[in-house]
């Protein structure tokens, strides 16, 4: 029988083993010990042919395979009492765990070289305590803006209000803002304002202003008296 694999590219006997157990198709729990022995010896025999050096580890293994071979060609053989022959399947079997597992970690690792991470930016340059403002606007304007919202909003409401009380955080009302708009771009100041409750005014005021003093928003006014809007602010990395 010729091979076309030289001996170097096993790592040891039970690499070789595994490799002809799948050539010939075979269930490592159905292994016919003559059979397997045949094939083995048949690529040491080839080996030794074309002069390649042979780690005695694969000799030893050939002796083990004589070994368990002349065993059960004894007329007195009980392959259920053939504890050496268990032992030898199961270590065939738990190679082979361990070379699947060798295979998977391997292909992870090849996805992983395939992928490029950015290295972490300096952001500190960017860093601001001042709330993002158009040149002609002042915090004065804003607070104008929320005093003349809420005055409108005294004369909209109705006589009989039932109040119930929600909790907000200016974390989640931040976070609540930022998706308007994300999806939105630009928002007028007052459209932010869609509850009339006390707490969610002035959580969502101050939320703006965290926002604003954060860089994630820009408060701007087109020119005097005209409306205040909010816009996203690009992030610059």
């Amino acid at each position: 029988m010729k091979y076309s694999i030289t001996i170097d590219k096993f790592e040891g006997p039970l690499d070789l083993l595994l490799h002809l157990i799948k050539k010939n198709d075979i269930n490592i729990f159905d292994i016919n010990i003559a059979d397997i022995t045949e094939h083995y010896l048949d690529y040491i025999r080839e080996m030794d042919k074309l002069k390649l050096d042979i780690s005695s580890e694969y000799l030893v293994m050939a002796a083990d395979l004589i070994l368990m071979k002349s065993k059960e060609l004894l007329p007195t053989y009980d392959e259920e009492e053939d504890e050496e022959k268990v032992e030898f399947i199961n270590r065939l079997a738990e190679y082979q765990r361990y070379k699947e597992a060798s295979e998977t970690f391997k292909d992870l690792e090849n996805l992983r070289n395939e992928s490029f991470t950015k290295p972490a930016s300096f952001l500190e340059e960017f860093k601001t305590d001042e709330v993002n403002l158009s040149a002609d606007l002042t915090i004065d304007d804003l607070l104008k803006a929320l005093a003349q919202f809420n005055a409108k909003k005294e004369l909209e409401k109705p006589l009989n209000t039932v109040v119930t009380r929600k909790e907000y955080s200016v974390e989640r009302r931040s976070k609540e803002i930022m998706s308007v708009l994300k999806n939105k771009k630009v928002v007028p100041f007052e459209d932010l304002f869609d509850r009339y409750t006390r707490d969610y005014i002035v959580v969502t005021f101050l939320s703006i202003l965290d926002l604003a003093k954060k860089g994630s928003l820009l408060i701007r006014q087109n020119y005097n008296r005209d409306k205040i809007i909010l816009e996203a602010k690009e992030v610059r990395v």
